[in-house]
């Protein structure tokens, strides 16, 4: 038996194990009554639950209290978390819905929106100086579902595995609606106001 045999077959064992789950730690000790572990989860998910929420709402103002209802309700539930999934994943779901259910509870209310003079509406999305308006324009015209695929693609860059997590669906039908989605925002842009 060669002298190093025994710190190899340690190395190899120890490389085995698990991954470490800072996330899941921080979990046990927020259900355990520690409010830093959950403000240590809520500053590492607050710009991404953000970047979700504006993406679906299109709205500043709805976004943020969008993302304040999520972190209410992720507290309030972290119990019910059963580490089957990575918490990033159950955060994720969490925020689609939420912001999916206030889209539509808020297009169901503009419907009966008296139309006047008086009546200020604004634009669907705020763009930026470097963003083309049609984007805005169009991201506008989709659903609520849509708009959540889109931004769960590109600005949260998550893997199609991770969007049918947070859409509770599998990674082949996450690329049919991420395909059907590009579909129609295409068509949107395409008929959006050139600048």
């Amino acid at each position: 038996m060669h002298q190093n045999e025994p710190m190899v077959t340690a190395l190899m064992d120890q490389s085995k194990c698990e991954p470490f789950d800072e996330d899941g730690i921080l979990v046990e000790r927020s259900v355990a009554g520690d409010s830093a572990a959950f403000q240590k989860l809520y500053e590492k998910y607050h710009p991404r639950v953000s970047a979700i929420a504006r993406g679906i709402l299109l709205d500043r103002e709805e976004a943020r209290d969008a993302v304040q209802e999520v972190f209410t309700l992720v507290y309030r539930n972290l119990s019910r978390f059963d580490g089957r999934s990575r918490f990033s994943t159950w955060l994720h779901r969490v925020a689609v819905n939420r912001c999916v259910q206030e889209a539509r509870r808020h297009r169901v209310r503009r419907l009966f929106v008296p139309l006047g003079p008086d009546t200020d509406v604004a634009a669907p999305a705020e763009p930026t100086d470097s963003q083309d308006p049609r984007v805005g324009q169009a991201m506008g015209r989709l659903s609520p579902s849509d708009r959540a695929v889109l931004t769960l693609f590109y600005w949260d860059d998550l893997s199609l595995d991770e969007i049918g997590s947070a859409l509770d669906c599998g990674a082949n039908a996450a690329k049919t609606r991420l395909f059907r989605a590009r579909e129609r925002f295409k068509k949107h842009f395409e008929e959006a106001d050139r600048p």
